[in-house]
């Protein structure tokens, strides 16, 4: 009798491994092809980044490029150190934020807004390129600069 009894025991796991079988294949397939999707994504997605990548380092360099200086002939944008800081203060960044925008340093910032010196003529074009941009756009400039 207990020949009788492993010889069914044994043929009861074959066939549930058969009926697993049937089951998983379908399922095998069906993962094979959301990996086959999930990796299309994935280079369609790195392509897109590789895109934007390029676009953000274009106006990166575009916005790092120093302005030209006015020809001695044209008039010279007008400087006042209680505008520099009321340019600073109406677009709420610091310092820090604005000398990064103007391509000078915080400490020259502070210099200017306190009359201590004046910006020379590629300073002051720079410093010109800025004083008319919103909030909006002075963030995502700081944002391109810091990426």
């Amino acid at each position: 009798m207990p020949n009788v009894a492993a010889v069914l025991k044994e043929e009861i796991t074959r066939l549930a491994r058969k009926e697993a079988r049937s089951q998983v294949g379908p399922l095998k397939k069906v993962i094979a092809e959301q990996r086959h999707t999930i990796a299309d994504l994935k280079r369609r997605l790195a392509d897109v980044e590789r895109g934007q990548g390029f676009l953000q380092k274009q106006e990166k360099r575009r916005l790092k490029k120093a302005p030209v200086a006015p020809a001695p002939n044209q008039d010279a944008p007008r400087f006042s150190p209680k505008w520099v800081a009321a340019d600073r203060k109406r677009l709420g960044i610091s310092a820090k934020h604005y000398a990064q925008l103007v391509g000078v340093s915080m400490l020259t910032i502070y210099n200017w807004e306190k009359g201590k010196s004046k910006p020379r003529a590629q300073q002051l074009a720079a410093w010109a390129n800025v004083r008319g941009i919103g909030k909006r756009e002075a963030l995502r400039r700081l944002e391109l600069l810091e990426a």
